[in-house]
């Protein structure tokens, strides 16, 4: 029997515009946009993977007017011009498929639509199998049963049971469909007020839609109305919506056969490009290194930034995510079921001098997870995963947990036997709950990863390892499953998970060896992960196992008190708007307050919609009543869901307390963070913040203490810049803010008017975090040109700020980073961007970072000598 044929149809333009907006901004050194034309060639190369032998097309929108264009002149009207960082990304895109041998098509006076559609069409007619890989919605009226649809950016596939499945309606009723809807980014005009529910009811009923206009009478309500008297624009919708199936090509489906690559124009793009991880695909790969130059994204969703740094005898140098990629690792991985392996693994540890541990646990937080197994490593692809609870029909007899804890105990408790974990803080947590202290935990692949460089990628074990080992995580899905199906770890199958939980200390030992000699060469960053990071771990620890004792009754009383509260706000509320309405119900909100108030609209949504959003408020409450009220409404909703309703739901039922999770790898200039929940963002200006506040008590015998730096960010400034004014103020401990004002106005400290105090104050916290005249003038409320007389008077009495600021910009563009006072980098990948847009934010950044990250490095270590 004959193989069906398959041909793949890949949505070019679709796809150029999905991966630009989907993936981070990303730049090679010299400034040139490179992120699209790596989304769009990673998910050809996935697609050329998984279909080797198979017909290849790759369409896009030739420029020019087309045949819809002529239908109707506002087709597309909606739709801002290309950026400028997307137009620069075409040609070397349309480069990039030529060399890869792909048949390219680009067709005047038509979309790529129809050329796909007319292509598709005519394969099916002719038996051969059709995947159109695309993210528009409109190619799924081209669906059958040879013709299927594909998005690889969301992994998701569309055959005719999953057209109606998507949209509730046929593959043939698609058309009609979208004639109903309409399509806001093609400017399609549809049927006003009739959403996807509509028309499918509506097809579902009538069958087709001039079934349905032919009982239009019959439709009742707004919906009917407007269907009939927008019957006329049905028409010219169907038709901008319609598919050319017919055009005369100059190619048929079987000539779609791609050509050899060519390799030595791939390696010169590559290389120009600096897109690594396209080039270690290439034959000789290992040949190639990269050196200096933005490293970039593997696969979709993950950024990887590699800056350009200068060393002390000033010569250029790459960073570590620079350099070459280890070579791949032979693996040999064992799944321990019995004492006699689990000794032998026991002594190889013994000897080792340090070696990698990873646990897997069910699927709860650190203090309620289940250990389901251990994985050690004693050398890279060298592991031995120990499962301890596996518990699903047919599971092999595991090794009771006791006893395999008390023989590691003493291995995992030696403080002189160097541990490698990727978070340690979770597997430290997860032991102490069994019974076991995880000493010596000297190195921490993703702390070592966040060091190096905060930036440059997220600093989970998957991302990490894919950017700087070049190896793609075995993902938890693919052992587990996915939505209603997924598994929780104890009941995974050892034959599918074993591999998976052993790849985690590999990894983690693999990650350390290539992160750590890095480390190692950039003296500052070492000290700052020996001296702060690594010792903060056992803080963070100690804390999150703590807890936090809550009154929760106290809370509960709180939430009564806060829901009388919204109450009364929302009868306030009513009467200043003279009508009822929801306030949670933004649509409802926007019709009040700019429809039946007349309101002036501040800004829209991406819809179009007036926006309601709390900055917009915040704006109209300084001369509308309706939006404050609406704002405390919101203070106060937020308040009661997030704290006094959630927290008493949040107490351990073994601790009795409340523990939080405090994050050391994710704000980019050190911070810490807080989740689950989040203790950090309690308010302390609002008396219902307050009391929110009180019902964190201290048991019997104990009490609360608060520590804390007065105007650190202020002090750093004042160190930094060495300005005279500014250090001389807080050595004879004035009130920073009047002394600014006394400064900036010219007064005597002892007659500075508040409004004169309030905006040097705005002035001292503003200029920390980048803010133009405009923002300045927003916040105090007054004309731009004042805002911009306030900041000019300002650099004149403080020219060591002013000074500073412009040197560390300068100094920014020049590195591609800045530092904090203790030599953490913050790497700035848009400096140098073409966009001015993201250059002014990185260059705001770039004299924020600095001071930000001098006070997270304070505060840590503080928090090092406090627990000590």
């Amino acid at each position: 029997m004959t193989e069906t044929r398959t041909l793949i149809l890949v949505d070019g333009s679709s796809y150029l515009y999905r991966a630009f907006h989907a993936l981070p901004p990303l730049s090679n050194s010299r400034g040139e946009p490179t992120g699209a034309v790596l989304g769009v060639l990673n998910m050809l190369l996935k697609l050329v993977k998984e279909t080797p032998h198979g017909l290849m097309a790759v369409v896009f929108d030739a420029s020019g007017r087309t045949f819809r264009d002529d239908l109707f002149a506002e087709y597309k009207a909606n739709r801002t011009p290309m950026p400028d960082e997307l137009r620069a990304q075409v040609a070397p895109l349309i480069d990039a498929v030529e060399a890869l041998g792909l048949p390219l098509l680009r067709v005047d006076g038509v979309e790529a639509d129809d050329v796909i559609g007319t292509l598709a069409c005519q394969a099916s007619a002719d038996g051969i199998r059709v995947i159109i890989s695309t993210g528009d919605k409109d190619m799924a009226q081209l669906v059958d049963e040879r013709i299927s649809l594909v998005n690889t950016m969301s992994d998701t596939s569309l055959d005719r049971a999953g057209v109606k499945a998507k949209f509730d309606v046929y593959p043939e009723q698609i058309i009609d469909y979208l004639a109903l809807v309409g399509d806001t980014s093609d400017n399609i005009p549809g049927v006003p007020k009739v959403g996807p529910k509509t028309a499918a009811k509506w097809l579902n009923e009538y069958q087709t839609l001039d079934a349905l206009l032919a009982n239009q009478d019959r439709i009742e309500g707004k919906v009917g109305e407007n269907l009939r008297s927008h019957s006329a624009d049905v028409a010219l919708s169907r038709a901008l919506a319609t598919i050319n199936t017919t055009l005369e090509l100059a190619v048929k489906p079987p000539d779609l056969v791609p050509r050899e690559r060519d390799v030595a124009r791939l390696r010169a793009l590559y290389t120009r490009l600096e897109l690594r991880s396209l080039l270690r695909q290439l034959p000789g790969a290992d040949a190639v290194a990269m050196a200096g130059g933005r490293a970039d994204v593997d696969t979709a969703g993950s950024a990887a930034v590699a800056t350009t740094t200068v060393t002390d005898a000033g010569t250029t140098a790459s960073t570590a995510e620079a350099a070459t990629l280890p070579p791949p690792v032979e693996r040999h991985y064992e799944t321990v079921l019995d004492a006699t392996r689990l000794d032998a693994w026991l002594r190889d540890l013994e000897r080792a001098a340090a070696f990698a541990l990873a646990v897997e646990t069910t699927p709860h937080d650190q203090m309620q997870a289940e250990l389901v197994g251990i994985s050690i490593a004693v050398e890279p692809g060298r592991v031995a995963y120990v499962p301890l609870a596996h518990h699903y029909p047919g599971a092999p007899v595991q090794l009771e947990r006791a006893h395999v804890l008390s023989q590691l105990r003493p291995l995992f408790e030696d403080e002189a036997r160097n541990k490698i974990v990727h978070h340690c803080k979770i597997a430290a947590h997860v032991l102490r709950n069994n019974g076991v202290e995880l000493r010596g935990m000297r190195f921490d692949s993703m702390l070592e990863s966040y060091v190096l460089n905060s930036t440059a990628t997220r600093h989970d074990l998957d991302t990490t390892a894919r950017l700087y080992l070049g190896v793609e995580a075995i993902a938890y899905d693919s052992v587990a499953g996915r939505g209603a199906k997924r598994l929780a770890f104890n009941d995974v199958p050892l034959e599918q998970g074993a591999s998976y939980a052993a790849e985690h200390a590999d990894l983690a030992l693999q990650l350390h060896r290539t992160l750590w000699p890095r480390l190692e060469a950039i003296p500052p960053l070492r000290q700052l992960y020996d001296e702060v990071e690594q010792p903060l771990t056992h803080v963070l620890l100690d804390m999150e196992h703590a807890g936090v004792l809550i009154d929760a009754d106290m809370l509960r009383r709180q939430s009564g008190t806060l829901a009388q509260g919204m109450l009364d706000l929302q009868n306030e509320a009513h009467r200043a708007a003279n009508v009822s309405f929801n306030l949670d119900s933004p649509k409802q909100l926007q019709d009040v307050l700019f429809g039946k108030l007349g309101l002036p609209v501040q800004r829209r949504t991406p819809s179009g919609q007036p926006s309601t959003a709390e900055d917009v408020l915040e704006e109209l409450a300084a001369q509308y009543d309706l939006p404050r009220i609406i704002m405390n409404y919101r203070a106060l909703t937020k308040l009661k869901s997030t704290y006094t309703d959630k927290l008493p739901n949040q107490v351990n039922p073994r601790t009795g307390r409340v523990h939080t999770c405090y994050h050391q790898a994710v704000a980019a200039t050190g911070r810490l963070s807080s989740t689950e929940p989040n203790l950090q963002n309690i308010p302390i200006r609002t008396p219902e913040g307050r009391r929110i506040r009180q019902a964190f008590v201290a048991p019997p015998g104990f009490v609360m203490m608060a520590a804390d730096y007065s105007q650190i960010e202020l002090r750093i400034m004042a160190h930094l810049s060495g300005d005279e004014s500014l250090l001389r103020a807080f050595a004879e401990d004035l009130d920073i803010h009047l002394a600014t004002a006394a400064e900036v106005f010219g007064a005597d400290p002892a007659h500075v008017a508040p409004d004169q105090r309030r905006a040097a104050k705005a002035i001292n916290f503003g200029l920390i975090y980048g803010m133009s005249a405009f923002g300045l003038a927003r916040q105090l409320g007054i004309e731009r040109g004042a805002a911009q007389k306030y900041i000019d008077l300002y650099f004149q009495r403080y020219p060591g700020v002013k000074h500073y600021m412009d040197s560390t910009r300068a100094g920014a563009r020049e590195r591609g980073y800045v530092e904090t006072v203790f030599g953490r980098r913050l790497y700035l990948p848009d400096i140098r961007a073409r966009n001015a847009q993201l250059r002014q934010y990185a260059e705001r950044s770039a004299i924020n970072a600095p001071m930000q990250g001098t006070a997270a490095d304070i505060i840590k270590r503080a928090m090092i000598e406090v627990h000590r």
